[in-house]
């Protein structure tokens, strides 16, 4: 199976999007994906077996628990795949990005300004003496 078909599938996305966040049991994923999803543990079950048959998870016990964890390499294969197809996006993205810089350095010197003002803006009254 290609690893697009693998990435393909929402299910398998989110338990990527899990296992991301660190390494968690079966359970925990089966408790998270089948509440977002509405799917069984067994249909939890069958796509944990094709991320491990696949090479995008693995598993190792622990007791009675069976811990899964990402292997990295096929998320950077897959990765590699849309290396030809960045030009398409990339100046994009980096033209969203110094659009994020610059109203964030507005902000800052407008805040800045205010700040300022605020300490320009000293109290001229003398206390009245009664």
């Amino acid at each position: 199976m290609h690893a697009l078909d693998i990435l393909g599938d929402p299910v398998r996305r989110r338990i990527l999007e899990l296992l991301a966040e660190g390494e968690r049991s079966a359970g925990e994923i089966g408790e998270d994906v089948q509440r977002e999803f509405g799917i069984s543990q067994p249909a939890v079950s069958q796509h944990l077996r094709v991320l491990r048959e696949s090479g995008f998870a693995t598993v190792r016990p622990e007791g009675a628990r069976r811990l899964y964890a990402i292997a990295p390499e096929p998320i950077e294969n897959a990765a590699a795949w849309f290396d030809p197809f960045r030009r398409f996006w990339q100046p994009h993205l980096d033209a969203l990005g110094t659009e994020l810089a610059r109203g964030r350095r507005a902000r800052r010197l407008a805040a800045e300004q205010d700040t300022a003002g605020d300490t320009d803006e000293t109290d001229t009254t003398e206390p009245q003496e009664d």
